[in-house]
């Protein structure tokens, strides 16, 4: 009987043990598992983006008779901010304003025409890509935009996208927001298209 009850206890400690061991071991890997969540979720650090004020090309039939452009150097320059505030607002990237540049930057007068010229200049602001865009104006009423992004230290060109759009120079920040959005930013995904929306941004 007593070597019974020893037993009997004896087993009572060892299930115990073994309660506890496998409790242990449920705990370690559901914390494994909660740090694998917690990794795969964690936020990505943000790449530093030079975005080059966007130039202008009018070619409009107006421009061509005055020899001047049409356009206002008011819309080019919210057309530029657009830009930045699109790729800001998107979480991937921390833009850079070329402004804001040391004494050594030496920027052409337009960089559409420099073949890539802007790479190293982004490098040297201390960015991983470039940016330029130009607005194309065909007429009064209708233009395109196109973008370039370029590794700033390679000089590769990693993104290049363009878009026609119908209206006057007051739709141009618009323009630029759609043609982010859609092929740079969240092509293929429909639902940030419509959260990303910012009629705010167009005034």
């Amino acid at each position: 009987m007593q070597w019974t009850m020893f037993k009997s206890r004896s087993g009572s400690k060892t299930d115990r043990r073994r309660h506890l061991f496998l409790s242990l071991a449920a705990l370690s890997i559901v914390s494994m598992g909660s740090v694998a969540v917690r990794s795969e979720t964690a936020p990505q650090p943000q790449i530093p983006i030079a975005v080059f004020a966007f130039e202008l090309d009018d070619v409009t039939p107006a421009s061509s008779l005055l020899r001047q452009t049409t356009s206002s150097a008011a819309a080019l320059q919210k057309a530029t901010d657009a830009a930045r505030r699109a790729l800001v607002r998107s979480g991937r990237y921390r833009v850079i304003i070329p402004t804001d540049a040391p004494p050594t930057f030496k920027q052409p007068s337009r960089l559409q025409d420099c073949n890539g010229c802007e790479a190293p200049l982004a490098l040297q602001l201390g960015a991983k890509l470039s940016m330029i865009g130009v607005v194309h104006r065909a007429t009064q009423t209708d233009y395109y935009i196109a973008i370039a992004i370029r590794d700033a230290q390679t000089g590769k060109l990693v993104n290049e996208q363009s878009a026609n759009f119908a209206g006057g120079e007051e739709g141009w920040p618009s323009g630029v927001r759609m043609l982010l959005d859609h092929q740079v930013l969240y092509p293929g995904q429909p639902e940030r298209l419509s959260s990303s929306d910012e009629s705010a941004e167009s005034k």
